[in-house]
């Protein structure tokens, strides 16, 4: 009688241990989109601003793409008159966003090869390295490789105009 409860014992340990599971986890973070990196950086509130105002959020969500991003310090040394502008003209914002951003991937040690990298707006922006400084269209490179789900984001000091 001992024996049989012992096995009654082990048998049903057994299958309460095979039939137990782990605590759930939460599933992983998903990577944030570009406009989600940008916005919670909290140095990009103009940029990502503007990038809502000319309709290119949803785009720069799914879109692979490397995006040259002027801080809000880099906006603060454009003209008012030129931003009021930019506000009014939704085209006209829409061609100066796009002149920042190239399709797909750019890392860092990708652009420093390259003299020129063309913008989703439709003209070449160029590329100079000097020594450890990478300027894209004038406008220094001051961060480099911002990972995002979609893409990459390199930061910029400058705002880049296209020409006209």
């Amino acid at each position: 009688m001992l024996n049989r409860i012992a096995l009654i014992v082990v048998v049903l340990a057994a299958t309460l241990a095979g039939t137990a599971t782990a605590a759930p986890t939460a599933p992983a973070a998903a990577k944030p989109n570009i406009v989600q990196v940008a916005a919670s950086a909290g140095q990009f509130k103009t940029l990502v601003a503007l990038v809502k105002q000319a309709g290119l959020a949803g785009a720069l969500s799914t879109k692979t793409v490397t995006v040259f991003a002027p801080t809000d310090a880099a906006f603060a040394k454009v003209p008012k008159a030129t931003i009021a502008k930019l506000k009014k003209d939704r085209a006209l914002l829409k061609r100066v966003l796009l002149y920042h951003v190239v399709a797909g991937r750019v890392p860092a040690a990708k652009a420093v090869t390259l003299t020129e990298a063309k913008t989703l707006e439709g003209s070449t922006v160029p590329i100079k390295v000097m020594g450890s400084t990478v300027t894209v269209g004038g406008a220094k490179v001051v961060k480099t490789v911002i990972a995002a789900r979609n893409g990459i984001v390199h930061v910029i000091d400058r705002v880049l105009i296209p020409a006209s």
